[in-house]
C-alpha cells in the first residue's frame, strides 16, 4: 500500500540502498562493455548468422550448465564459510582480469570465456548474494525500493552505458582503450561490492 514511488526516496535516504544502487550500475556497466565487444568479435571471426547461433547456443548451453551445478553445489557453502563479500567481489575480480587479458588479446576465445564467467558467476553468485542484501530489510525497503533499484535503475544504467560506449568509440578510443576502461568499471564494482558484502557479513557476525 501507500505511495507507490516510495521506493525511490527510502533508497536516497539510505546510504547502505545507494551502495546496492551503485553495485547494480557498475554490474550494469561492464555487461554493457562486455555487451558491444562481444558483437564486433563475433561478428567478425563468425561472418555466417547461422554459425552465430550455433555458437551463442552453445554458450548459453554451457552457462546454464554451470549455474545449476553451481547453485546446488556451492553458491550456499561459499556464503555459509567465506560470506556474502565473497559472492559479491569474485566475479568483478574475475572481469579486471578479462577486460586486461582482451585487451592484450582482442580475439573470440577470450571474449567467450570472459562471458561465460560474467553470465555464469551472475546468475550463480551475484544475484543470489545481491538478494541476500535484502534480507535483513524492512517490508517497504524490500518491495519498493527494490524494485526501483532492479527495474528503472538497470535499464536506465544500461541505457547509459550503451551510450557512453558508442561515445567512446565515436573519439576514436581502441579496442585495448576500451577494454581498460571496462577493467576500470570492474575495479570500482569489486570494491563497492566488497564494501557491501563486508557490512552484511559484520551484522551476521554481530546478530549471532
Amino acid at each position: 500500500g501507500g505511495n507507490p514511488f516510495e521506493g525511490i526516496m527510502i533508497v536516497f535516504r539510505s546510504p547502505y540502498l545507494i551502495g546496492i544502487m551503485l553495485f547494480v550500475v557498475l554490474l550494469s556497466a561492464v555487461n554493457t562493455f562486455l555487451y558491444f565487444e562481444q558483437l564486433r568479435i563475433v561478428e567478425f571471426t563468425f561472418p555466417d548468422k547461422t554459425r552465430r547461433t550455433e555458437v551463442f547456443a552453445n554458450i548459453d548451453i554451457i552457462v546454464q550448465t554451470l549455474t545449476i551445478l553451481s547453485q546446488v553445489f556451492l553458491t550456499g557453502r561459499i556464503a555459509s564459510r567465506l560470506g556474502v563479500r565473497v559472492l559479491l567481489t569474485m566475479v568483478p575480480i574475475a572481469m579486471i582480469g578479462g577486460f586486461l587479458i582482451l585487451g592484450a588479446f582482442n580475439v573470440f576465445t577470450v571474449i567467450a570465456a570472459t562471458l561465460v564467467v560474467r553470465r555464469w558467476g551472475e546468475y550463480a553468485f551475484i544475484r543470489p548474494g545481491r538478494e541476500m542484501l535484502f534480507g535483513r530489510l524492512d517490508t517497504e525497503a524490500k518491495y519498493k525500493a527494490k524494485s526501483f533499484i532492479d527495474v528503472p535503475v538497470y535499464r536506465a544504467a544500461d541505457w547509459v552505458g550503451a551510450q557512453v560506449k558508442t561515445g567512446i568509440e565515436a573519439v576514436g578510443v581502441t579496442p585495448t582503450g576500451a577494454a581498460l576502461i571496462g577493467a576500470g568499471i570492474a575495479a570500482c564494482w569489486a570494491f563497492n561490492g566488497w564494501l557491501l558484502g563486508r557490512g552484511y557479513d559484520r551484522q551476521s557476525e554481530a546478530g549471532a
